[in-house]
């Protein structure tokens, strides 16, 4: 692949949010998880593993287990000032967004492979401490998820997983207590396309040599740069509404 080709996919993956009802074949979708299991991690411990649902009753029971765990992030999202609150949780939503999708992949990570990497790994890391080089060899897996789907003509969208949803989930899916659920992956044909998502600058975000600090945001500048993102989108997530001719908020 050249560096354009790769360039232009990076720029054409969106998280979509709407599904057609067509099924994915079983080979489109093989090719995907390949490229999960090849993804990079620290120590090549590979922690992750897949659950992959199609099976329609499975898939509506995760969607209906979502409320309850999505009435907490609600309420919590309400002590934000209103301009700065996520778009799905302005109102409470009464579909699960990614009800719809043909395909769920469940990505579970097992903890016992960090004995792979350096004992350093567990104390001296920056961000995310002992937990830094395990999630980020979750995210590589899940970033090539959301790649290959794009790649193969799909839509993606990940979904963050909370601690009380994810014992929801085990339940369903009989996972062990052993393994960790970490991200939700819903992926199909998408139902609509997508708009151009923004994003930053390249000569915003980049520093030679070293850093330099007339980039360096304050406070004020950022919350006035989430509140633009925020002002963006008003009604496509609200009570699950999703008119044919708009599209959510893309990432």
């Amino acid at each position: 692949m050249h560096i354009d080709d790769f360039l232009a996919l990076s720029q054409a993956r969106r998280s979509v949010r709407r599904f057609k009802p067509d099924s994915v074949p079983s080979e489109l979708l093989d090719k995907v998880l390949e490229t999960g299991r090849w993804a990079m991690s620290g120590a090549n411990a590979q922690p992750w593993e897949f659950v992959v649902v199609r099976d329609a009753t499975t898939r509506a029971e995760l969607a209906q287990s979502w409320f309850e765990p999505h009435k907490e992030m609600y309420a919590f999202e309400q002590m934000r000032v209103a301009e700065l609150r996520l778009p799905p949780l302005r109102e409470f939503a009464t579909t699960a967004v990614f009800k719809d999708a043909p395909v769920i992949i469940v990505v579970l990570g097992d903890r016992r492979t960090y004995q792979a990497s350096v004992m350093g790994a567990s104390f001296l890391m920056t961000e995310g401490a002992s937990d830094a080089i395990y999630l980020k060899n979750i995210a590589n897996a899940t970033h090539n998820l959301q790649l290959a789907s794009a790649a193969a003509g799909l839509g993606a969208m990940w979904i963050s997983v909370t601690r009380m949803w994810a014992d929801e989930i085990k339940r369903i899916l009989d996972i062990p207590n052993i393994l960790e659920l970490h991200t939700l992956v819903a992926l199909g044909y998408p139902a609509y396309t997508p708009k151009y998502a923004y994003r930053r600058p390249l000569a915003e975000i980049t520093h030679y040599d070293k850093y330099d600090r007339a980039k360096l945001r304050s406070a004020e500048a950022i919350q006035k740069f989430i509140h633009s993102l925020r002002s963006t989108t008003e009604k496509p997530y609200q009570q699950g509404y999703m008119p044919e001719k708009e599209c959510p908020i893309e990432y």
